[in-house]
């Protein structure tokens, strides 16, 4: 199959469950990776609402009868990185293989190109964001949620923390998936996890209030996931000068996709392995 390197494939999906999101993301690196299809952009939302931790992160961390008690959902991703809890949100997922250009490179090489894109959608979208490298000097965070934690060219507003993003590699394929809060509580995902008290929960929860935002909460409006939708679609296309196709999962995908539901993403085997 020839695919000319201008093109990527633009998916939307309804949104699902958390293990079929996952599942659908590494579907998809799988696929890229075998040389099947175009490079993907896929934007998607989550429902129910799920935590999802990272492939390191101990489930020690999580409540899970908080959880299960709300209907919400629990999935361990792919990637690295802290707990994010996924409702009232975009998410984003570019998966393609490691020889195109706008991914090649290290990780902080690729996170560097795609921030660009990242912060355009969030101009387009009136929010003056930036995207800064890491201080080298500073420490490394042990806090089990994301959105406290810094990394490499994160987008930021006013300093808060608004889009966490982390990355996953094959051989010969890139992943990289992140979270934008569109509205709502941030600090709902403090009460999906195990702190020794009560007092460190709410410490917590104001640590995450001066550390993140929401697009709500710079605006003073709600933007709706389609509006927010756009602005990426938009502005991937014109920073990486590609042309977005609208497409859907192949057969193969979506059955790959199911297989890693049953067998891996909606199985405590994966979700508390640690």
């Amino acid at each position: 199959m020839t695919i000319h390197p201008t093109t990527w494939r633009l998916i939307k999906t309804a949104p699902a469950f958390g293990a079929w999101n996952m599942a659908v993301d590494e579907a998809l690196l799988e696929s890229i990776g075998h040389g099947d299809t175009l490079p993907t952009l896929r934007l998607y939302a989550w429902d129910p609402p799920c935590l999802s931790i990272g492939y390191a992160q101990s489930t020690k961390d999580a409540d899970l009868k908080a959880i299960r008690s709300r209907g919400w959902h629990l999935v361990r991703r792919l990637t690295g990185g802290r707990a994010i809890l996924h409702t009232d949100e975009l998410t984003y997922s570019v998966t393609g293989p490691a020889s195109e250009p706008r991914l090649a490179g290290s990780v902080i090489e690729s996170y560097q190109r795609i921030s660009q894109a990242l912060l355009r959608a969030l101009h387009f979208l009136a929010l003056p964001a930036q995207a800064l490298p890491k201080e080298n000097d500073q420490p490394k965070s042990v806090e089990p949620i994301c959105f406290e934690a810094p990394s490499h060219y994160e987008i930021t507003v006013a300093g808060k923390k608004l889009i966490g993003s982390a990355q996953a590699r094959k051989k010969k394929s890139v992943l990289q998936h992140g979270t934008l809060p569109l509205y709502g509580d941030l600090t709902r995902i403090t009460h999906t996890l195990n702190f020794p008290s009560e007092v460190e929960r709410e410490q917590a929860a104001q640590r995450l209030l001066a550390r993140a935002t929401t697009v709500e909460a710079i605006l003073q409006r709600t933007i709706p996931w389609e509006e927010a939708a756009a602005a990426f679609e938009q502005a991937f296309a014109q920073t990486f000068a590609i042309q977005l196709e609208l497409g859907e999962l192949t057969p193969a995908e979506l059955g790959r996709a199911e297989e890693l539901v049953n067998k891996k993403y909606a199985h405590p085997d994966w979700n508390e392995r640690i």
